[in-house]
């Protein structure tokens, strides 16, 4: 694999659909740039979880901003994957299931979840040297980020994978009904009023359907040196 050995401090943003390897991909980018890795879409499950948890209905916009910009989400780098924060507690787990995954996407509609999250993520992110992934980085979040990428997959092959994802932490669920999961995400992200999932103009495209994690580094990493103007 091909990593530049030096870096500006770049914005990276990369978007893309459920299932297509953002985090993955994000996290391993991020940590051969010596970057850091901003998950933005664990956010806005860990706002999912909290709501879940405090009875705020899905339907009391006023509540769950307010319940957004009231969190301090962070996330720890002490493992090889990275833990998510959410008021100095570790929720890494407790988002990823598929029911907090269906709530946050119902909830990102939000107009007033997303301001409050989109503010976090413009601080996290603005002195650069950063990779964040999620559906409007390269749109919304940061427009004019340096380098942006749109990575995607086969609606089947992100469901085998969330799907074998899921198997693997003892969860009992059935390939149909993930598929379904994909589907319903798509929708919901692509159909949404405020900052729908779309490609940027100036991003990337990469499917990563036959590709591995390292192939798809090797893509974004040649990116980063034609911007640097190293490759």
């Amino acid at each position: 694999m091909v990593i530049p050995s030096r870096t500006s401090r770049f914005i990276i943003a990369i978007d893309g659909p459920s299932g297509a390897g953002k985090s993955t991909v994000a996290r391993t980018l991020a940590k051969h740039l010596h970057y850091v890795y901003i998950d933005t879409g664990a956010m806005y499950r860990a706002v999912a979880l909290r709501a879940k948890e405090r009875g705020v209905s899905e339907a009391d916009e006023e509540a769950l901003a307010r319940l957004a910009a009231s969190l301090r989400i962070t996330f720890a780098a002490a493992s090889e994957v990275p833990r998510v924060l959410c008021d100095g507690e570790d929720v890494t787990e407790a988002i990823r299931s598929p029911e907090i995954s269906l709530l946050a996407s119902d909830i990102s509609q939000k107009s007033g979840v997303r301001k409050a999250l989109v503010d976090m993520q413009r601080k996290m992110g603005r002195r650069g040297g950063v990779v964040l992934e999620g559906r409007d980085i390269g749109t919304v979040v940061f427009p004019r980020a340096e380098i942006k990428f749109y990575l995607d997959a086969s609606p089947g092959e992100r469901a085998r994978r969330r799907f074998e994802e899921l198997r693997r932490k003892g969860l009992a669920v059935r390939f149909e009904e993930t598929l379904e999961e994909v589907i319903q995400r798509d929708r919901n992200d692509m159909s949404r009023s405020i900052s729908p999932l779309k490609k940027a103009e100036d991003a990337i495209l990469i499917d990563s359907t036959d590709l591995t994690v390292e192939q798809v580094v090797e893509i974004m990493a040649q990116g980063v040196m034609k911007r640097e103007g190293t490759g």
